[in-house]
């Protein structure tokens, strides 16, 4: 995969090299920042011609043969071409789109068969091993990549990610929860790479706003692994001064069962509500589960999020899939920058302008470092039912963001 790169210093080819094998079964975690070579300083990235269209590869995760992942694709294609029209008069963008069947290989192949038919800027892929390819792929063109993933460990150099990250969402709910008095939390998270990587990331956000880490439990990913650590997590948390559980588990996972059994096992929710570091609205009937009621979670903004699928409901005839924001919002950085007229467009600098941008779910920023910032809202369960107890901030510099 990095024979076409020649020219790479070694150690970088062996930190690029080592990071690929990290990622190899997961798609957005991550755990700590990779530069990757090539490619640095504030004006690196394509010059445009501000006459002509701006050329955008879209990468997708079409081809598996895999119908879930080809209605994916379909739906981060249909939500980037909404982006463009939604654009109002701005610098036309030609938008070219390259299928990369979720392989890392095949995505470098798209990135390089993208750059030959004059690519830009590149909008995708999904996976953090993919975005690592393509990033590697695309740094001797001097081109940056906006990657989906919101996986850190494959941000920087060329590398942004636009997907939410866990210090982001980690960081907003800790400094909500400290608002209403509560510093001293638990954290309980499943033994797979999503859950350390999901751990680490809130113990920094509570060493950072002062909080308080009360202890770490942890349970095998599995149904039967949830049933036999319940007990001792209860135990625990009722006895060793916690005020909140914070979760990394996922209702796609274990999330589920494990607010169920904390719940069954004594765990005092009234005094120790869970806090999820995953959206717990993407299954309406978690908001009826009794171990979630009055627990804290994180979502964008919920009113633009309302607007975005209703308007993509009545342009493609379903809803998106809850990946497709992300690809408006790519479209809609671009275009807010290269309507600007600025020949330095899509460099580092502009695309990391601290004003941000206006997406799909609410404002965001890239970073230097290649992750982003978000202003989320705070959810929680009561009566059944998702109320927002925080609005996401409007503006940068409050709440987390």
């Amino acid at each position: 995969m990095l024979s076409h790169l020649p020219s790479l210093p070694a150690r970088a080819l062996r930190k690029a090299t080592a990071r690929i094998f990290a990622f190899t079964t997961l798609a957005f975690l991550a755990a700590c920042d990779l530069a990757l070579p090539g490619i640095g300083g504030d004006n690196s990235g394509q010059q445009i011609d501000p006459s002509a269209p701006v050329q955008v590869a879209l990468l997708v995760p079409g081809g598996t043969g895999n119908p879930a992942f080809d209605q994916m694709a379909a739906s981060l294609e249909n939500a980037a071409r909404m982006g463009v029209t939604d654009l109002n008069g701005a610098r036309s963008i030609d938008l070219r789109i390259y299928n990369t069947a979720r392989n890392p290989a095949q995505a470098a192949q798209m990135a390089a068969a993208a750059l030959a038919d004059g690519a830009q800027i590149i909008l995708g892929p999904l996976d953090a091993e993919s975005a690592n390819a393509v990033g590697l792929a695309a740094a001797p063109a001097n081109v940056n990549v906006m990657s989906y993933s919101n996986n850190p460990a494959v941000a920087g150099g060329n590398v942004f990610v636009l997907g939410k990250t866990f210090g982001n969402i980690s960081d907003r709910l800790v400094t909500y929860a400290g608002t209403q008095g509560v510093n001293n939390f638990m954290i309980v998270h499943q033994e797979d790479l999503a859950g350390t990587v999901g751990r680490d990331a809130i113990a920094t956000s509570i060493q950072s706003n002062g909080g308080t880490v009360t202890g770490i439990e942890s349970y095998t990913f599995s149904q039967q692994g949830i049933f036999s650590r319940a007990p001792a997590i209860a135990a625990a948390a009722n006895s060793n001064g916690t005020q909140a559980v914070f979760v990394t588990d996922t209702l796609q996972g274990g999330l589920s069962i494990l607010a169920t059994s904390l719940d069954d096992q004594g765990l005092t929710l009234a005094n120790t509500p869970l806090i999820g570091l995953a959206r717990w609205d993407s299954k309406p009937q978690a908001a009826a589960l009794p171990g979630l009621q009055n627990g804290l979670f994180a979502v964008g903004d919920a009113g633009r999020e309302a607007a975005f699928s209703a308007r993509y409901e009545a342009t493609y005839g379903r809803a998106p899939h809850t990946l497709a924001s992300i690809a408006y919002d790519g479209i809609a950085a671009i275009g807010a920058l290269v309507a600007t007229g600025d020949r330095n467009a899509l460099t580092t600098s502009s695309l990391t302008r601290a004003s941000g941008f206006a997406g799909a779910t609410g404002i965001f920023r890239l970073l230097p470092n290649g992750t982003n910032q978000r202003p989320l809202a705070i959810a929680r369960f009561q009566n059944n039912q998702m109320q927002i107890v925080d609005p996401a901030p409007s503006s940068f510099g409050r709440g987390g963001s």
